[in-house]
């Protein structure tokens, strides 16, 4: 594996120089490319190595799930045991901050977990593509969640979801500071959701190439340093692909508790 990130920074350095000299760019590994080009009234919507990798997570998730679950073993298998420890996962990670009035919301939650836990990990495939690494995509997510929990708040509450901005306890002088720092804080939530994800996915697989040039470029005697350093940092990584999907999945489980209790 990190013989393949190596090669993988030779190739780019090869491609970015014309020659084998040179260290590469360790942001080219984050250019989006077209795959197939599309128009839609006017507005670019082609198929780009992003959307590839999107639906590659999907289609891992759902044939591993399904592939899992096929026997319902009463002693389940190796597979069916990660299917079933993922789903109590998740549930108990959403029943401790929301309650038993969040489950109705669990196949969102799961869903998302899955999904950005599979972007992730496909990400520290070498020679792959890191969706979670652009904050445009990661910046829609929690978009849509923010957007989804305030329709919802308003649906479950009415206007008294309003009061989520006025914390109970205030005294009057304070409200109208209180209340603007409160909405600044609930608008700014998609944007907090967003770059904590993105930055740890850019910034992690931008060091991994680093340190895989410097594999390359310092050639078989001086290049084991390096590569020392890229197999504990790739562990790290690893370990911070999934920190991250939990990160992502909890924050939106706290967010939905506000939606449906008002805390």
């Amino acid at each position: 594996m990190f013989e393949a990130y190596a090669a993988e920074a030779a190739g780019a350095a090869h491609g970015a120089h014309g020659e084998g000299g040179g260290l590469p760019d360790p942001m080219h590994q984050f250019e989006i490319k077209r795959l197939v080009d599309l128009d839609v009234f006017g507005l670019d919507a082609s198929f780009t190595n992003s959307g590839l990798f999107m639906v590659i997570a999907v289609v891992l998730i759902t044939a591993f799930m399904l592939w899992a679950m096929r026997r319902q073993q009463m002693v389940p298998s190796r597979s069916q045991s990660v299917a079933e420890l993922s789903y109590e996962f998740v549930a108990n990670m959403l029943r401790d901050n929301t309650g038993q009035a969040g489950m109705p919301y669990f196949p969102f939650i799961f869903t998302l977990f899955m999904f950005v836990l599979a972007l992730n990990m496909l990400g520290m495939v070498p020679y792959s593509f890191t969706v979670t690494s652009h904050i445009i995509v990661t910046f829609a997510l929690a978009a849509f969640i923010i957007l989804g929990i305030t329709v919802l708040g308003f649906i479950k509450h009415g206007v008294g979801f309003l009061r989520l901005f006025v914390p109970k306890g205030v005294p009057m002088v304070l409200v109208p500071l209180i209340v603007v720092i409160e909405v600044i804080s609930y608008l700014t939530r998609p944007l907090s959701l967003s770059v904590r994800l993105f930055a740890n996915m850019m910034a992690g697989h931008t060091m991994l190439k680093v340190f895989g040039a410097f594999v390359v470029a310092l050639g078989f005697l001086g290049g084991w340093a390096p590569l020392a350093f890229m197999v504990g940092f790739t562990a790290l990584e690893v370990l911070v692909a999934f920190l991250q999907a939990y990160v992502f999945a909890i924050l939106t489980c706290i967010y939905l508790n506000d939606a449906l209790h008002l805390h």
